[in-house]
Order: C-alpha cells, then sequence, then structure tokens
C-alpha cells in the first residue's frame, strides 16, 4: 500500500483556521499522514495533540533555519538549528527532515558553494546520526518558483549525496521541480533510487492537483515504486478545488 501524507500548508486549509483543525480534516479524509513546513511558527503542542487524537503520523517538516548551505558562513547557525530541528521531529515522531541548500551566492564559485553544501551536510550527519531521524535535500526548480536556486538537478543533487556518504543524509525527489527541468525520472535516478528519503508531487501548469496537468505522475511515481522505493509520497500541492474528495481524486489519479 502506497501512503500519501498531506502537506497541510496547502491541503485542508480554511481561513482563519488552525493546524491541528488540518489534521483532524485530514483524518476525517481518510489520510493517515500528514506533513508541513517550518516548526518554529507552529503551536506544537496542540500539534502533537491533535495527532494523538488522531492517530496520523507526520512524514516530514523543515529543518530550519532557512538559510543558505552554499555559504560556510552559515554552517554553525544552520547546525545549531539542525539539532533543535531533530529534537522536535523526534517528538512528533517523523523520520525526514527536509532541507534547501539554498541561492546560488554571487561572489562565490559554484565549486565553492558546493564544498560548503557538502561539508555542512557531513557536519549535520554527525547530528543526525542514532537519531533515527534523517535528512534530505531537495533540488527545486529555477524555471519557474525558484529563480536563482542553487541545487536544480536531481543528478548534481544525488552527487553531492554520494561526496557526503553517509546514510543520514539522501535526497528529496520532487516530481513537479524534476519535470520542469525536462528531467526523465528513470533517466536521473536510474541505479541510485536509494538515495531518495521523501518524494512531493505536484501538477503543471500550476503547481496543482495531481490530475490536473500534463505531468505524467502515475507513470513516474510508478516507476519509482516498482523499482523499490516503499516510502511516503507527499502531497505538496496547490489545491484548485477544496475538500476530501477533491484529494481522493488526486490520490486515484497518481494510483493510475
Amino acid at each position: 500500500m502506497r501512503r500519501y501524507s498531506a502537506c497541510i500548508e496547502w491541503l485542508f486549509a480554511e481561513e482563519g483556521d488552525s493546524f491541528p483543525d488540518r489534521i483532524r480534516r485530514a483524518h476525517a479524509a481518510g489520510l493517515t499522514a500528514i506533513e508541513f513546513w517550518r516548526w518554529t511558527d507552529k503551536d506544537l503542542d496542540a500539534i502533537e495533540a491533535a495527532l494523538k487524537e488522531t492517530g496520523l503520523a507526520v512524514t516530514s517538516l523543515v529543518a530550519e533555519p532557512m538559510i543558505a548551505l552554499t555559504d560556510a558562513a552559515n554552517r554553525q547557525a544552520w547546525l545549531k538549528g539542525l539539532a533543535e530541528s531533530v529534537t522536535v521531529a523526534k517528538r512528533l515522531g517523523a523520520p525526514v527532515l527536509i532541507a534547501q541548500a539554498g541561492d546560488d551566492l554571487p561572489g562565490l564559485t559554484r565549486q565553492e558553494q558546493r564544498r560548503a553544501l557538502t561539508e555542512t551536510l557531513k557536519a549535520g550527519a554527525d547530528i543526525l546520526k542514532g537519531s533515527g531521524v534523517r535528512l534530505g535535500v531537495e533540488p527545486l526548480n529555477i524555471r519557474i518558483d525558484h529563480v536563482g536556486y542553487f541545487l536544480d538537478s536531481t543528478r548534481e543533487g544525488l552527487d553531492i549525496i554520494d561526496d557526503v556518504a553517509r546514510p543520514e543524509i539522501g535526497i528529496v525527489y520532487d516530481i513537479y521541480h524534476s519535470a520542469i527541468m525536462d528531467e526523465r525520472t528513470e533517466d536521473v535516478l536510474d541505479d541510485r533510487l536509494d538515495r531518495i528519503i521523501h518524494v512531493h508531487v505536484a501538477d503543471h501548469p500550476g503547481r496543482n492537483e495531481p490530475g490536473s496537468g500534463s505531468i505524467d505522475l502515475a507513470h513516474r511515481l510508478g516507476w519509482i515504486f516498482a523499482n523499490g522505493y516503499d516510502g511516503a509520497v507527499g502531497l505538496e500541492y496547490r489545491p484548485t478545488r477544496p475538500g476530501a474528495d477533491a484529494v481522493k481524486a488526486a490520490i486515484a489519479s497518481l494510483d493510475g
């Protein structure tokens, strides 16, 4: 059985509501897991209570602070935040923290930035070791959503993970971002699917619900599962229609 995780930053959200309300709506819709982004701006006590009430799991959240790992000057501040993020992830039972590489910085060569990113991730692995929590670095598209971002290539992301060479560090593979960058899932993952620790989906155009656009999400996701992926799939999209039925329809389109 595939496990889908509702990103409640966008899904099950209603004006003026709270995150615990979104957790309850996700549960009522039949979801078994949720995920969200930042934890520092949320009521963790209320979230934890709603999770216990519903029995839902948390698949991922963001490792804070969200600062450029491409800048070595940020390393110590980020590592301090990572340790705090691990504590929160363990408290909520989340097995994955998500990190973004940061922007392509002016005044630094790409080689210098990649070295800074790699060394920071190696240091982060020491913090993660033995915690049961892994860190996923996320390549993003630079054509629509994240112009100026450093890591727009899944292949380069995987190369960096190979350079880090620590089991605590992997990749978050977002099919939407990958497709926008004209990547074929089969080509870029090939024999390195084991480095993928979380998957995200959305359709194009609009970064809306699966089935609303032109990305062959069902095919790509089917290939990923057929080749051994057994983790969660994050429904990280902007819904054009509210309610549980729309989410169920999106999941049905992914299942083919």
